[in-house]
């Protein structure tokens, strides 16, 4: 019997869970042609929301075609352009010679040229020249735009990782590029999204960056317990094994919510039960996912400063007040201004989220294991 808890890929089908209200406002925005940010922290759902609801979209909408683009391994301006120019003829052209032909139309000052493998339709790769680039890159940016108008059909870019643009030469410009060709397109729209949560939410909400307000922006919660609760219960049933209720609140609560670590571990939950899932097999999944995850976890804690570490601590304790005088002290933190400085720090190895109100910890498992075995609390 199949697994039926997925974590590590996009979750699509009974896999999926919850995400209506998310769901519903993408959906709207894809038919009304709006540009979509999507900020969460990493490993929350946002490529499975994505997938799942461009596929419900796509079922109704036959003339549209989604291009699936990520950026994880795309570090240079030229990389991402030569990326996107296959990827939008590759969704938008069923046939080689159309590919070919839409080069001579669509490109007038850039000369794409062509490497055509075993199966020409889908197999081929895009070689640009980047001096041809820098002087009409508005080619390129334009493409879906022009192919959608061209082929009466919408093109909906969504594009994974898509902070890695701040990694670009001169990054700064590239996005004043995207937002000077991207905000006159009235046909094809674009769905932005990517895993790490504090470059997004720069790119995006500071208002000196040229991508502010560049479309509705999406801030993703915790799927709730109860959603869980069921979700846990009816994939224990549907591949016929049993879990009461109180061990699938507890899977919930160990992973707090967090939409990756609840898959996880009722996976291992769900691999380590034969028949009926018992209070045994919930301790023996945590304690494996924990000893798998030790040199790792090690490590990350190996990187980190005294001062660093002491702040976990106060964390994993439920401080509230981290610049207080009896909680600088007690913790060794040095001053006020130097917690800002950890906050910082903590923030950009993507440790600690922060938002309003509230501090926590990423990866619920890395605080599990900072609190039962590194504190041995």
């Amino acid at each position: 019997m199949k697994n039926p808890f997925i974590y590590g890929k996009i979750a699509t089908g009974e896999s999926f869970t919850d995400r209506e209200e998310e769901q519903k406002q993408l959906l709207a925005n894809f038919s009304s042609v709006i540009n979509t940010i999507i900020i969460s922290p990493r490993r929350w759902g946002k490529s499975s929301l994505v997938a799942v609801t461009a596929e419900s979209y796509q079922r109704k909408n036959h003339t549209t075609r989604f291009c699936f683009l990520d950026l994880f391994n795309v570090r240079s301006e030229l990389e991402f352009y030569t990326y996107f120019t296959r990827e939008i003829l590759k969704i938008s052209f069923t046939r080689w010679e159309e590919i070919i032909n839409s080069a001579k139309t669509f490109f007038k000052q850039i000369t794409p040229k062509f490497n055509i493998g075993i199966d020409p339709n889908n197999d081929f790769t895009v070689s640009l020249d980047w001096n041809e680039i820098k002087k009409s890159p508005e080619e390129i940016l334009n493409l879906p735009e022009m192919i959608s108008k061209k082929k009466k059909i919408k093109i909906i870019v969504c594009l994974d990782e898509f902070q890695n643009i701040a990694f670009f030469d001169d990054a700064l410009a590239f996005q004043k590029k995207l937002r000077a060709h991207w905000q006159h397109h009235k046909i094809a729209s674009y769905c932005l999204y990517g895993s790490k949560r504090h470059m997004l939410t720069e790119l995006f909400e500071n208002k000196s960056m040229p991508l502010y307000k560049f479309g509705s922006v999406m801030f993703l919660e915790k799927i709730s317990e109860s959603y869980w609760i069921d979700f846990i219960i009816n994939g224990f049933e549907r591949t016929k094994k049993h879990i009461k209720k109180e061990f699938a609140q507890q899977i919930a609560q160990a992973m707090e919510n967090h939409p990756y670590f609840v898959q996880q571990l009722a996976h291992t939950v769900w691999e380590l039960t034969h028949k009926i899932c018992t209070e045994k097999e919930l301790n023996l999944a945590i304690d494996k996912l924990l000893n798998q995850h030790t040199i790792l976890f090690q490590r990350e804690v190996d990187n980190l400063t005294n001062p660093q570490i002491n702040f976990l601590k106060a964390l994993c304790n439920n401080v509230k007040q981290f610049s207080s005088a009896n909680t600088l002290l007690e913790y060794k933190l040095g001053t006020s201004g130097n917690v800002n400085r950890i906050k910082e720090s903590l923030v950009k190895k993507e440790i600690i989220d922060i938002t309003p109100g509230n501090i926590e910890f990423i990866d619920p498992l890395f605080k599990l294991w900072f609190t039962k075995i590194y504190l041995k609390v």
